[in-house]
Formats: structure tokens, sequence, C-alpha cells
């Protein structure tokens, strides 16, 4: 059989490391407000102690963007502007047509459900698109509540937080003695991968970013943003046609010698405890789930999850499906490091 190809010649997804102090402002914002999680943040004694000092309305915001997790939108509004400053981002923020300005807020589902995305955001006030809407995130953890924040919301009230959360944060960061080598780190890392191989996205994105990716259908934008404020977490959120992944920059770039890294101290902190010792000894018999673990160790699944969080915060085990597994390589690479930083291998 003879074959004629008349095809056009293979698409890529675009791949590329992305940065800015406004990326940075933004995950900082949204790990600060992450009431559930936050104990485990690299920052969260630093932040404990900062809200002594903050002034009231920078407070008064984080508060609210707490209650609504509205740092979601701004991040994706920011992958929409793609702003290198607060006040290039306020004024993307101005122009922006109440439809778009709706159309960005509102979070992806699936292809299936675009239909219904767009009619939302072109009825802002129709109750009865946005509630169809919001029922398909039942069950997540904060998307359903997200969008009915953004139905009752103003587009103004919605706009003025932004901007006052954001400007007010930059503001208290810009005070901090290390920022400085924060962004020049951060800047630092998107030029060193400024030419990434697009044609091999999956090897590269796990290269850079330390996550495992699977293509997926519609995805034509791969961003990989790295952060500081976020550590330990790598961060994922998509939108119709992007995929971001925000990676803890190495924390190499940022440290002077002689300070133990916050990945030695967040170790010792997971491992500190007979539980969560007990917990890894009995992982390390073979993956399990939490309801397994929950009966084995004779306590509520809420509070053995807060101590699986502060493992898997330290990476010593991970999750897939809700089953929980032990990472050896990482305890491993824990000892080396350890020894490293003691100088106990010269």
């Amino acid at each position: 059989m003879k074959i004629i190809d008349a095809a056009l010649p293979e698409e890529t997804v675009h791949l590329a490391v992305e940065q800015s102090p406004v990326w940075e402002w933004i995950v900082g914002i949204a790990g600060y407000t992450h009431g559930q999680l936050r104990l485990t943040f690299e920052m969260d004694d630093e932040w404990t102690q900062d809200a002594q000092a903050m002034p009231a309305s920078l407070l008064d915001s984080l508060a609210k963007i707490e209650e609504t997790n509205l740092w979601y939108g701004l991040l994706l509004l920011q992958n929409k502007f793609g702003a290198k400053s607060v006040d290039e981002f306020i004024k993307r923020l101005a122009e922006i047509s109440e439809e778009r300005f709706y159309d960005v807020l509102l979070p992806y589902h699936s292809r299936s459900a675009e239909a219904l995305r767009e009619q939302a955001a072109q009825h802002p006030e129709d109750s009865g698109w946005w509630s169809s809407y919001a029922n398909l995130f039942e069950g997540h953890a904060y998307l359903s509540g997200y969008v009915w924040q953004l139905y009752g919301h103003t587009r103004a009230e919605l706009s003025e937080l932004f901007m006052a959360v954001l400007g007010e944060w930059q503001d208290w960061m810009a005070e901090k003695p290390y920022i400085s080598k924060w962004l020049k780190a951060l800047a630092f890392e998107e030029q060193q991968h400024r030419e990434l191989d697009s044609a091999n996205a999956i090897k590269e994105i796990e290269r850079v970013a330390g996550v495992a990716y699977a293509p997926e259908p519609s995805i034509w934008s791969v961003k990989l943003i790295p952060h500081v404020s976020y550590r330990p977490w790598l961060l994922t959120i998509r939108t119709a046609d992007v995929k971001l992944f925000f990676y803890p920059v190495s924390e190499q770039q940022i440290l002077d010698p002689e300070v133990p890294p916050n990945e030695l101290i967040q170790g010792h902190k997971a491992l500190g405890d007979g539980l969560r010792l007990n917990v890894l000894h009995y992982l390390r018999q073979g993956p399990a789930p939490l309801q397994e673990m929950s009966q084995r160790f004779k306590m509520s699944k809420t509070t053995l999850h807060h101590q699986l969080a502060l493992l898997k915060a330290a990476k010593f085990v991970k999750v897939d499906k809700g089953v929980y597994s032990i990472q050896p390589e990482k305890l491993k690479a824990f000892s080396t490091q350890l020894n490293r930083y003691l100088k106990l291998d010269e």
C-alpha cells in the first residue's frame, strides 16, 4: 500500500520557565492563606511572627483571601497577564473587559463543560448558569466555593481586593532583607532554563520541576514557575489549554553555606515523633490507605492525616489515589544531605 502524507508538521507543546516578582507575591499569598497546610510551609514560623506586625489593612485582605480562596483567581489572572510588576498587573486588570474578566477567573473543569463555563462568564448575574457550573465542582476542596465567591462579589469588589492584597503584600515583602537574593535566584532559574527542548517536554518537566507529567488533551502550553514562598510544595493548576507547575527553586541558590537547609529542618521535624516513625516503619512493609492506618494506629483519620502531611512535606512519603507509600530514596538523600552539611563525609 502506498501512503501519501499530506499532514502538516507535528505540533509540540510550548514549554517555558516563567518568573516575575508578581508570581512570587501571589504564591506567597496563597501559602500564607492556606489554613489547612500552612504549618508545613517553610515560611510558617516567620509568617506567624509577621502577623503581629503587619498593617491591619493587609491582615484584613489576607483574611478575605483565606475565606474566599481567591488566591486561585490571582494565579489565573497572572497566567493571562504575564505581568512583570504589580503596576502592570493592575493596569491589565483595569483594561480587561467584563466578559474576559470572568472567563479568566472561572476555573476549567472539563472539555464537555466548556460551553457551560462560557455561558456563566457571559452572564455574571445569572444564578442559573453559575449554579450549574459550581455544582460540577461539588466535593472539590475549594473550587465549588470559589465559583460561588466569584458570583457573590461584583467585579469592582473583586478587583479592589486583588489590587489591595497584591500591593500591600509587595510592600511588606520589600522590607525583607533577603528578598533581593530571592528575586535574583528566581531570575537566574529562568535564565538557566531559557532554552528547553519542547520536543522532549516530559523529560524536561521532570528535570526542571521534579515532577512526572503525562500529556493531557488540549494542553498546548506548559509553564514552569519557580518559587521560594511556597516551599516545599509543588502546586499545579490548569486552564483550558495551559498547565502550570509552581516548583520550589533549589535551596542552594538562596542560602548561605553555614545555614542549615530547610529540607534538613523539615526532615528532622518529621522524624522527631514516635508516631511518625511508626508510620514510616509500617509503610516500609508496603503501601497502605488512610483507613487501614487509622485502624492500625487506633486514631482518627483527621489526626493521622495531619501526621502524614508532615511526612509528605518532607517528601518521606507520597500518596497516589489515596494510598500512601514510603520513599526510601528520599530518606537516604536526607541522610546524605545531613552528612554533607555537618561535613561528616570529608
